[in-house]
């Protein structure tokens, strides 16, 4: 099969395209034919083998990468399923994340799948598994979302900003999104009461207070996003934008978890969903909310197989609208 793999840690120019040894699915396992993939910001981070922290924690690989092809978010058809699967045969539309997703095929346990709502075309599916879980963990487990509440979503133009915008509106929130001058009609249509563009109003000067901050960006100190939350109010910090090459998110974690003992907003960080933590019940509700009309994909660029390297570069610089998304033939 082709797939775009990776034997050294470096900038995007190190993803290369090649032929690479089919996989077959082992017992728990389904092998799907990917027909679409997205990029996170997880893996131009996985690509770069940053933050150095994660190296030592095993899930990354300490000198080269622990996964030769790239890629997690994958949508496609069931091409086999390996003995003890239940709930898939061959032949079924599904996504979900896939390590490897970068490549014509690729193996990944049962429950981080799920069908592909039939409204979805395999570039929306893709775009689903880690961006709009994310969103709902950040919105509705972690911020606890609730009708009437006024939520601002920093980064509302982006992956899971897009989600995340969505998903507070369908639960009955007044929602303001931050977002570039070329999202902002986008963020409105999303459902969105107010949007400001981050180039000409910063948020944090603002006499607005919100109930609920869902930071995407970390492009504001803590003191200033604190600011702008209300007495009782929760500041919901998206580890997938947190800098440093040498902690991360895990730096930031320990800022929120140090001023959190003292004041009396809460201050919760979340961490992107990844196939190494419990994600199906989350996936199955994303997905009910797209067959439900509330959630939609919203795909910013799409590029083919060859050209990965130019779409992890794209997500690394850091203004992809939407999602970006490779697409397989």
């Amino acid at each position: 099969m082709k797939a775009v793999v990776q034997e050294r840690f470096g900038p995007p120019d190190t993803l290369r395209l090649r032929e690479a040894e089919r996989p077959r699915a082992a017992p728990g396992q389904v092998l799907v034919r990917v027909r679409a993939a997205a990029v996170n910001p997880y893996d131009w981070h996985m690509v770069r083998g940053d933050p150095y922290a994660a190296r030592l924690l095993g899930g990354v690989g300490l000198t080269r990468p622990k996964r030769p092809v790239a890629g997690i978010d994958a949508a496609g058809v069931v091409e086999g399923v390996g003995a003890g699967v239940s709930g898939f045969l061959p032949g079924d539309p599904v996504l979900g994340f896939c390590p490897g997703a970068f490549a014509e095929y690729a193996c990944t346990t049962a429950e981080l799948l799920v069908p592909r709502p039939a409204g979805l075309t395999f570039e929306q599916a893709a775009a689903v598994p880690m961006a709009a879980v994310t969103a709902l963990r950040g919105v509705r487990t972690v911020g606890r979302v609730a009708s009437g509440q006024r939520v601002l979503v920093n980064g509302a133009g982006g992956g899971v900003g897009t989600f995340a915008v969505q998903i507070a509106a369908a639960l009955g929130a007044e929602v303001t999104g931050v977002c570039s001058a070329r999202s902002t009609g986008l963020v409105r249509s999303l459902g969105a009461t107010h949007v400001l563009d981050y180039a000409r109003e910063d948020f944090t000067e603002g006499r607005e207070r919100y109930d609920v901050v869902l930071d995407n960006v970390g492009n504001h100190p803590l003191g200033r996003l604190r600011r702008v939350l209300a007495p009782a109010g929760v500041l919901v910090a998206n580890g997938g934008g947190s800098p440093g090459r040498v902690f991360g998110a895990i730096g930031g974690m320990l800022g929120l978890a140090a001023v959190n003992a003292v004041t009396r907003q809460r201050l919760r960080p979340i961490l992107p969903a990844t196939p190494d933590g419990p994600v199906h019940r989350d996936l199955l509700a994303v997905t009910a909310l797209v067959e439900a009309g509330q959630l939609t994909p919203v795909v910013g660029r799409t590029w083919p197989l060859a050209a990965t390297a130019e779409a992890v570069r794209h997500v690394e610089e850091g203004h992809a609208a939407g999602k970006t998304v490779i697409t397989v033939p």
